[in-house]
Parts: structure tokens; sequence; C-alpha cells
């Protein structure tokens, strides 16, 4: 064995150390590449589950718009020149069904992580397991508070802002609007609308003032109508209707308020705020309603010269001709999509589970192109609150009237 080097090289040992102190990141990063499975000097493999089939299959649009942002992104040479493979899976919104799934996305297809997944009870099926494989859960498409645990399960991170932050800012609303309010609430029988009902109580409980919840209201999801429980409430003397409703019990309830000739101040989660829900259930009927916003909305001429607008339909255009122009799910699916390709490109070569979730939980300012201005990721390691400013807004019956300044939970 030599003990010592010869003056050759030692001569490119030097060069080799004055290079490597002087040359861009780029070039450091080349001698330091990381991978875990899932990741290699060519492809990343993402994973995704949402419901491409069953009740909630108005979701599956989600999936699709993931697949044409990598399309795209690949044919322009990927991210840090390497191509993205996405699957997205369908769940059909069943927790055993995502189980299945994301065990065959961890297990076999061997996925470096997944992002934009859907719905509470489907991603709780599968969140302790994936915080035990140490397999990154970002972006989820739901707002329970339970994600907010970074010292727990510090795997899984939510891509909504979170229930209890808009159940708060609503609450604050309508302490200033309606002093004396008298408010009925109509929740979903599960815990997302737990999630929303305790934090928007205590809010009006803090306040000290006459403001009050009269009456509660509860469905289920599998109930076919919602019309008793909105008929109790229209005659309880409440002035305030807070819907804690999804989907297609959301549109029935905006159509019966108005078939009853209710009138109160009307408040819905933000996330029956799309389009599609209004439409069902008649703009008209939708006129007045209070909602939080944090986002940019497509098929509005509000928006139609918007460049973050313009960049998603042209997407659309191309490469998902079948999905309508005015699809906010689809441009909600678009943003974080958008969001996740950031996380990538600041991972540049190191490309383990470990450096995903730590550039995913450092996005705090970051602007994904689906937000409104002002309003940005809030995402630390400590905590995984998603967005703390959020707009206060009202349908007009065509749009919605934003407020002039956001607020902070």
């Amino acid at each position: 064995m030599k003990n010592k080097q010869t003056r050759r090289e030692f001569g490119a040992t030097a060069l080799f150390a004055i290079a490597a102190s002087v040359l861009p990141a780029p070039y450091v990063w080349a001698a330091e590449k990381k991978y875990d499975v899932g990741a290699s000097d060519t492809e990343i493999k993402l994973g995704q589950t949402v419901p491409h089939s069953g009740p909630g299959s108005l979701y599956g649009v989600l999936g699709r718009v993931g697949e044409a942002y990598f399309q795209m992104l690949n044919e322009k040479g990927g991210i840090n020149g390497r191509k993205v493979k996405f699957l997205t899976m369908d769940d059909a919104y069943s927790a055993p069904k995502c189980v299945e799934a994301t065990r065959r996305l961890v297990e076999q297809e061997e996925v470096l992580a997944l992002f934009g997944s859907l719905g509470t009870a489907p991603q709780t099926a599968v969140h302790k397991y994936l915080n035990s494989k140490g397999v990154p859960q970002l972006l989820l498409n739901t707002g329970a508070s339970k994600w907010n645990d970074p010292k727990n399960f510090k795997w899984t991170m939510a891509g909504l802002p979170l229930y209890p932050t808009e159940a708060r800012i609503l609450a604050k609303h309508v302490v200033a609007a309606k002093p004396n309010a008298k408010v009925g609430i109509l929740y979903q029988n599960d815990d997302f609308g737990r999630d929303f009902l305790g934090p928007f109580k205590k809010v009006l409980e803090e306040a000290g003032g006459t403001a009050k919840v009269i009456m509660e209201q509860t469905y289920d999801l599998t109930e076919p109508t919602i019309d008793s429980q909105l008929i109790n409430l229209s005659k309880s003397g409440a002035d305030v209707f807070y819907n804690i409703s999804t989907g297609k019990a959301s549109s029935q309830s905006i159509r019966k308020v108005a078939e009853l000739g209710w009138k109160p101040l009307h408040l819905l989660s933000a996330g029956s705020t799309g389009r599609s829900i209004l439409s069902a259930a008649g703009l008209e009927n939708a006129t007045g309603i209070v909602a939080i916003r944090y986002a940019k909305e497509v098929g509005v001429p509000r928006w139609v010269k918007d460049p973050d607008v313009m960049a998603f339909e042209e997407l659309r255009k191309k490469y998902l001709p079948n999905v309508d122009p005015d699809n906010t799910i689809a441009f909600a699916g678009y943003g974080q999509v958008a969001s996740m390709a950031e996380i990538l490109r600041r991972c540049g070569d190191d490309l383990t589970r470990a450096n995903v979730l730590k550039q995913a939980s450092s996005l705090n300012g970051f602007h994904s192109p689906y937000m409104l201005d002002g309003v940005t990721y809030s995402y630390t390691p400590d905590n995984y609150t998603p967005m703390k400013t959020l707009y206060i807004s009202t349908f007009n019956g065509k749009d919605w009237d934003i407020s002039d300044k956001p607020v902070t939970e």
C-alpha cells in the first residue's frame, strides 16, 4: 500500500478540489446524486389515487390534468433532465380500494412520492401506512385538520386550506356582519363536517356577543335528499345558514333554500363553490352566497386574460379537449401539479424521499398558478397549515365578488 501521493496524483486531487469550489451548483450536484426508489438519472415516478369512477368521478379530472401536465413537461425535457412517470389510480372514493391502490403504488410500482390524492376518509385509511413507510403524501385534496401534525405524521401534508382555518374566518365574518346572528347549520355527518363545525362555534362563543347557533342538522352521504333538514332550518328563525356540505348535497341545498323562499346570510364551504356545483343548483339560486376564496377561476371573463389561466387553457386545448373550459376542478389540479413540479425542481439531484419532504415543507411563500394574488403556501417544517390568508367573497349570480383585502386567520 502506498503511503504518499505521487506528484501527479497530488496535482489531480488539488485541481479537483479547486474545480469543486468554483463550479456552479449543477456541476457539484452531478457528483452528489442521491436517489431513493422511484428516481434515477432518467426518471421520477409519482403516484396518486382519486375517484375515476363512482359517485365522486367528477374529481377524476385531477388525474387527467396531472397526466397532461407531465406529458407537456416531458416533451420539453422533463424536470432537471428527468422524465416524470405519473400513475393516477382509481379508488372510487372507497377506503378499501384506496388502500389497495396505494399499496400497489408503493410496493409494486415503487413510486418516489404520492401527491394530490383526494378525500379525507380514503386518505385516512392509508395515513399510518404511508408514514410507517416514509413515503411523502403531499398536497392532499382535503383540508382536514389531522393533516397538520408534523410531529407525529411528518410525511403527510394537505393541499387545501384547512377546514378549521376556513371556518374561523367565516365565523369572524358573521360576528362582524351580523353581531346578533341566529345561525342554523347543516353539516355532513362525518369528520369532514365536524372539522368545520367545532372551530366555527368556538369563534362565536369567544366573541362574547349575542351571535349564536340555534339549530344543527346533519345528513349522511347515502341520503338521496336533504329536503327535510332544510325545511327544519328554514322554520327555526335562523338568519344565517352555514352550509357544510359537498357535491350533490350542496347543489340540492342551494336550490331548496331558494324554493323555500328562505333568505338567510348563506355561508358555503369553499370546496363546494365550483361552477359545476353552482350550475347544478342554478346560478340564480346561488346569488348572495358567501364563501372563502383563495383561487382564480376558469371560464369567467374576469380571468380570461390572466397569464396562468391562459397557460392552463393552452394545456387544456392541446391535451384535454374533452374537458370543459370552465372546469374549476381541472384548474385546481393544474395548480397542484405545478406545485409538485416546483417541489421536484427544488430537489435538484437529491431525489430522496427525505429531500422531497424537506422541499415540500419549505414551500412557504410559493404562489401556485391557481392562487389569487396575495395568497401563497404557508408550509413550514413545524406547521403544515397550507394557507393562512384567504379572501371573503360573495356570488353575484355570474361570478364571485372578492373582497379588496385578504383575511389572515
